[in-house]
Formats: structure tokens, sequence, C-alpha cells
């Protein structure tokens, strides 16, 4: 009877997880990368028609105050894995991946997992964090086809086709017409830049088909109506000004939301195809998606949970950061409501247009500059290529490009002092990171043994409202500081005597009479004092003194290269000159390159280690079509046959027709990866045997985001082999 009445209570238990488990919602969130609500059709776009999300949005709920925080892909994702502004937890550098204490600090889908959540990420990590594989949160998961039964799943599907890479310079027309484009105030109206709008608007096309298809394998697994599905993307863009930058066109993103009928009770409006007004920030995301499931929340997360039964209060602000991106050194903070936007640059001496090579890839970006160095650009798409003011206001309802900056405005006054008093309460909560120098955080961190996180939180070791104060007093460029900058370029902490020393650049002539603090900082210990010294001391006309610190700077113990580079640049003693190489170094042309190809994709299995990837090549329905366009010199661009895709696979078939039985070489070279079957047979190495008469060549062509081309040839010592044919069948 005991035994019974056991076997009745665990089955109960059972009955009741599954119950549980079944009463939870799928959650598919789907992300696209690099384009704002500018490149959305259901959020007025006049570019881009995205029919698939507009229906999303019409089943769902569009959310018209969505904000990304860093306007760029990794500190974005370092924000969404972690739950913390990445400012918070010092890895808002581009691709820094600074340590942070993992033991306290959990990624959300580790909680996701504790809750019984099968975690599927079909994309993209990038989490810019050190100390923790970018993968490791998502072991255990995979695909939702390989749940448990009744298990709810967490998937994320990045789809990449709409990158900025995307809108590079292709050999291939453009399906929509640059003509018809309508521009960003902030960009002359020149060919190239119409060109390169038309071809982003192709990529924005190909980004919304795969959200459908996403959306149509959930209904083809029975999922529609157990999911809830999210889309947005992972910052603005993409035409130079926007990603990377604060303003509207790089942080006002997309995001909608469907949620099943069985939820409605957590409709954020009253029916599907209505708007939702709240401001959400996408620090908000990963707090809202351990509501919505259910999950442990950790105490540390920074965000609102802005849907489901936990919905908090929404937030009367959005804060938004800026630091280094790439090689281009800067530092801005953004603080906005639903309308107004407050801008403040930390390092207003560098342009925003400042050298940034993956940027100047782009064709657009490249003839605006060379545009703007005729002294054909005006005081509005000249802006970008000069200094910067300390602060910025805007009114993003009348204007969104932001080109009207009202800092001086006499009537929006008392909203930039509301919006300023709101980023530095925000900056004190969250400790900002970056009011010191990256390197010079760095170095403090590690002298004292502790992570960026640490560090900032030790009044001590960083010392915040007394930098902040500085900051502000240097910002203001008033002569009746001076003293205050003389004062602080004796202080003890080099974070301190940096502000000091920016303060005075600022103040240009004003600074004179500092003359003799500004040259003993030439030799200051740290070297990003010694570089503001620098410059400041060559505005004054002591130029044979600035180069010849300019050189001990080169070998500088305590200073940083990326920032000496900038400087360079700033004080003209480096001139970039953006070109067609600008991102890419020029490639040699492939001897014997084989351009007799039949192709057939994409597919979505990037698999390549067994014949059983390449079961798609021989079937014998499959549709080949001859690739007839795309050609170089070095390698052919499968984009130009199959169009512009992402995160997925292709197959390319050539005959070989030998005069002889021969082994030879196989040269092949691919932006990302290729495999190789030779008449049935998987090839390891790059020695093939090549039968008397025909042989069957297919490659399987990658794309992990890196890019779409390829080269191959066959040959012998160096040279193409004699007497082959090829025929594409």
């Amino acid at each position: 009877m005991k035994y019974l009445a056991t076997t009745w209570l665990c089955s109960m238990v059972v009955i009741s997880s599954l119950v549980r488990a079944e009463d939870r919602p799928n959650i598919l969130w789907i992300t696209s990368e690099d384009n704002s609500i500018s490149w959305v059709s259901c959020y007025g776009s006049k570019n881009a028609k995205t029919p698939n999300i507009d229906q999303l949005a019409a089943e769902g709920f569009r959310y018209k105050h969505c904000f990304d925080n860093a306007a760029v892909c990794a500190p974005t994702r370092s924000t969404w894995i972690t739950g913390h502004y990445a400012i918070s937890i010092g890895t808002q550098p581009m691709r820094s991946r600074y340590a942070i204490p993992h033991d306290r600090i959990p990624y959300y889908p580790d909680q996701l997992k504790k809750a019984d959540y099968f975690v599927g990420n079909g994309g993209k990590t990038d989490f810019n964090i050190g100390g923790r594989d970018d993968k490791d949160t998502w072991k255990g998961g995979g695909p939702w086809e390989k749940r448990q039964p009744n298990q709810p799943f967490f998937t994320i599907k990045n789809i990449g086709d709409s990158h900025e890479s995307r809108a590079f310079p292709k050999n291939t027309p453009t399906v929509n017409d640059p003509a018809k484009m309508t521009l960003h105030a902030y960009h002359p109206d020149l060919l190239e830049v119409r060109q390169t709008y038309a071809r982003y608007a192709d990529a924005v096309a190909n980004m919304d088909r795969k959200v459908g298809d996403v959306i149509t394998s959930l209904k083809k697994d029975g999922l529609y109506e157990d999911t809830i599905i999210i889309y947005c993307s992972d910052h603005g863009g993409v035409i130079a000004r926007s990603k990377r930058f604060l303003y509207s066109s790089g942080t006002h993103c997309p995001l909608i939301v469907r949620i099943p009928e069985k939820w409605k009770n957590w409709w954020p409006a009253e029916k599907p195809g209505m708007t939702v007004d709240r401001i959400v920030s996408f620090v908000d995301m990963p707090k809202t998606w351990l509501s919505l499931a259910g999950a442990e929340i950790p105490d540390g997360y920074q965000g609102r949970v802005f849907l489901g039964p936990g919905t908090e209060s929404a937030p009367d602000y959005h804060l938004s950061f800026r630091e280094r991106a790439d090689e281009a050194c800067d530092m801005v903070r953004g603080m906005r409501d639903e309308r107004f936007a407050y801008i403040r640059n930390y390092m207003p001496w560098a342009p925003n247009g400042q050298q940034l090579r993956y940027m100047y890839t782009m064709r657009a970006t490249r003839a605006w500059h060379k545009h703007h160095q005729e002294g054909k650009t005006n005081a509005v798409t000249g802006r970008f290529f000069r200094t910067r003011v300390s602060e910025e206001f805007y009114d993003t309802a009348e204007d969104f490009d932001n080109v009207h900056n009202l800092i001086d405005d006499p009537e929006s006054q008392e909203k930039v002092s509301e919006l300023r008093a709101a980023l530095r309460r925000r900056q004190l909560e969250l400790f900002d990171s970056g009011l010191l120098p990256e390197a010079m955080r760095v170095r403090r961190a590690e002298e004292n043994n502790l992570t960026i996180y640490d560090m900032v939180r030790v009044p001590e070791l960083y010392p915040l409202e007394r930098y902040l104060d500085l900051s502000d007093l240097a910002l203001s460029r008033d002569p009746k500081n001076l003293d205050a900058f003389v004062e602080a370029m004796a202080d003890a902490d080099e974070g301190v005597r940096y502000w000091g020393i920016c303060g005075l650049f600022l103040l240009k002539e004003n600074a004179r009479p500092a003359h003799g603090a500004i040259e003993k900082a030439l030799k200051d210990e740290a070297g990003e004092v010694c570089m503001m010294a620098t410059w400041t001391m060559d505005r004054m006309g002591y130029t044979e003194i600035a180069d010849a610190t300019l050189e001990t700077l080169r070998n500088h113990k305590r200073s940083d290269n990326r920032l000496y580079e900038c400087l360079l640049r700033w004080m003209d003693r480096k001139v970039f000159v953006p070109d067609e190489q600008t991102s890419r170094s020029p490639r040699k042309p492939v001897a014997g390159l084989i351009t007799k190809w039949k192709i057939i994709g994409p597919f979505d299995d990037k698999t390549s280690n067994n014949l059983e990837a390449f079961a798609p090549a021989f079937k014998k329905d499959a549709s080949w079509m001859s690739i007839t366009k795309g050609f170089e010199p070095s390698r052919i661009d499968v984009q130009a046959s199959i169009g512009e895709h992402d995160d997925c696979s292709a197959f390319v078939r050539t005959t070989v027709t030998s005069p002889v039985k021969q082994t030879v070489t196989l040269v092949l070279q691919c932006d990302d990866l290729a495999r190789t079957v030779l008449n049935g047979r998987l090839v390891e190495g790059n020695q093939v045997d090549l039968d008397k008469g025909e042989n069957e060549l297919i490659l399987k062509v990658i794309d992990h985001k890196k890019g779409w081309r390829f080269s191959c040839a066959l040959t012998k010592q160096g040279k193409p082999v004699k007497g082959l044919s090829f025929e594409a069948r």
C-alpha cells in the first residue's frame, strides 16, 4: 500500500511538472543585424519593404520606443548576455573581451536552463567578454527539434543578411532603383550614396525573407500558437553616421512581439496590431525573457521587465554609450526620453568621421569623404568630418536625423538640464567605467589584481564623482576654470591629471597662462596625459617640441597604442586616405582559376565533415544553375548567382576531363570555409587523384558571416595542369 501511494505521488509530481512545462511559452527571438527602424516598412521606411516583419507586427505588438544601448554589435551583445550595461562591467570597447566576475554575473541562458528550458542559439555570440567561452552558456542545447517532449524552448535565430557588409561594393546590379532612394539629411546626394542605399535595401529584403522562413518553419512544426515571437535588430545602421553612433539612426531599433491567444493576459496593448509607447532599452531584454519563462532573475540585472506577468514600471529615460569602435577611439554618452535626446561628447576633438577602415569599405562613405575633401559639403553634410561640440540636443520627433542641434535653444534649457542631470545620476548608479581612457582603466584594474567591474566599485581606486566634476569643467570650455585644471595637473591620480590636461586643451589660446604645467606634462608617467599635453603644445606653436615628444611616446610604457595612432591622425601627422582597398588588401590573380561551375543553394546546413553533408548535391531533382557572373581574377562571388544570404551553404559543381590518370594539387581558397568531394569521395588534404576521362568535382561553400567568395584551381608545381578541360553540367 505504501508502494502504491508513493507511486501515485510520484506520478502526480511528473504530471504536474509536465502541465507546468506545457503552460510555459516557447520563446523565439529573431534578431537581424544593423538595421534601424528606418529600414522596416511598418515603421515607415521610405526605402525598404519588409512584408514578413510587417505581418508579424499585424499579428503582434509594435514598440515605438525601443533603443539599443551601444549602437554596435559586441558591446550590445555583452549587455544582452549579462543583463548589465556594458559600461557597468567594463566591456564597452569594441572587441576588447575584458574579464568579468563570472561567479557573480550569470548569463541569462544559464538561468533558463536551470528553469528546464531548452536553449538554442542559431547565430551569433560575439559577447565581448573574457574568462568564458561564448559557446559555453549554450552547451546542451541546439535546434528546438532536439528538446525533450513537452520541454519549452528558448531559441535565438540571428539573421546576418542586413549586416553592414551587405552594403559593401559588388559588381552586380541592385534590385532597388538608386534614383528612388530617400536619403538622410546628413548624407550628400551622390550617386555612390544612392547606390549604397539601394544595395542595402536589397539586403534588408533578403533579411525579411529569412524572417518569414523562420516563422514558416515554426508553423510547420505546429509550434506557432505555443511560442512567443520577438523580433528586433541588434542596433541601428547602416550607412555611415548610424551604426556606432548615438543618433536616432544608430540606436532606434524595431521591436515587435507576437503573443499567442493563450497568453492574451500578457498582451501589452488591447489587441494585436496595436503599438506600445513605453521605452524599452536593450538591457531590459534578458531580464524580461527570464520573467516570461518563470526563471530566476539574478539580483544584479540592471534592466526592467517590460512584458508579461512580472512587468515593471517603464523607465523615464534610455541610456546609450559609445567608446572605441575598432581603431577609432571615442567616448560619448547619451540620455533620452521618448522624444528628446541629449548627447555628451567626452572627446569632442575626435571627428565622427575619423578613420575606421571597416566603415570606409562602403562606397558611400568614401564618396562622402572625397566630397568633403573637395570642399563640396555644407554645414550639415560636412559636420561628420569636423570636430564636435561638447553637447548635443535634438527633438527626434521633428528631427529624426538629428541635424538641428538645439543645445543653445532658450526654450529647450529645462529639458536639457533634466536629461543632463538624469545622465549623471545613471552614470553614478552604474559605476560608469568610461571616465578613464581605456588603457588607463585596464592598467589600474590589473595593477590591483581586479576586474574592471570590481575596480570601478572601489572609490579609492575610481573616484567617479571627481572625474565627472572635472570632465564637466573641461567640456564647458570656460577660461575661468584654468586654475582648477592647473591644480588637477599636480594630482597624484593620473585620471585627474588626464581631465586636467583635456580641460587645458579645450581652452585653446586661453590655456597659455598654464604653459608651465602643460610643458611639465610632456613627461607625465601616464602616456594619455603626455599625448594631450603634446597636442596642446603643438596648437600653441611649439611644433618641434611636440614632434620630439611624439617620438618618445612610441615606446611609452604606460600608454595606449590605439589612442596614440588616433592622436597622430588628429594632429595631421598621419593622413587617412580611404580607397577601394581600405578594408581588404588586393588579391593576386589565381593561376588556372576554374570558372565553369553550376550552383545550387542556399542551404541552412553548414556541416562538411562527411559525405552526408553533401546530400543535397546528389539529389536527382536538384535545381542547378550556371554561374555566369561574379567573376574576379582571384575568385568567384557566390552572391552574384544566388543573392545575398548569410550563415548558410551552397554547392558548386564542375566536370573535369583529364587526358591521363594523374595526381594534381587542389588550390582551394574561400572567404570563410569550403570542402571538396571528387568522384564521390571526400577530399582530405590538397593532393587529389584525377581519373582518365571525366571527374566530378563538387565544393560545399559555407558562409559563417565572413564572406561568399571562393577560388578553385588544379595545378602542378604552381602552374595550371596542361590538357585539362572543364564543363559546367
